[in-house]
C-alpha cells in the first residue's frame, strides 16, 4: 500500500514540476484526494462526499470549487458533482 502512494505522488510531483499553472491549495487537493483515494483500495474512480474532501484539504467550498476545476481542466482528474447536496460525488484519476 505505501509503495502506491509513493507511485502515485511520485507521478503527481512529475507531472506539476512542468506545469506552472498549479499552486498550493491543488497540491493540497490532490493530495486529500489520493489519501481518500488509498482508503478505498485505489479504485477509480472514488464515490467522494465534498464535505469531507473541502475538510481534509483543509480549505474553502469555494477554493476547492476552483481547484476541482482546474485539476480537471488541466487533465488530472475528472470531477462529476453530486447535485444531491448530501449525495456523493465521483472522482476519475487520469493517467500521470
Amino acid at each position: 500500500m505505501i509503495e502506491k502512494v509513493g507511485e502515485e505522488l511520485e507521478a503527481f510531483y512529475e507531472s506539476i514540476a512542468k506545469d506552472p499553472r498549479i499552486g498550493a491549495f491543488h497540491i493540497t487537493l490532490y493530495i486529500a484526494l489520493l489519501r481518500l483515494r488509498s482508503c478505498v483500495g485505489w479504485q477509480n474512480p472514488i464515490m467522494v462526499y465534498r464535505t469531507q474532501v473541502i475538510r481534509e484539504a483543509r480549505m474553502s467550498r469555494r477554493t476547492f470549487n476552483r481547484c476541482m476545476n482546474d485539476l480537471t481542466g488541466f487533465g488530472y482528474c475528472k470531477y462529476e458533482p453530486c447535485t444531491d447536496p448530501k449525495g456523493r460525488s465521483k472522482v476519475y484519476f487520469n493517467k500521470l
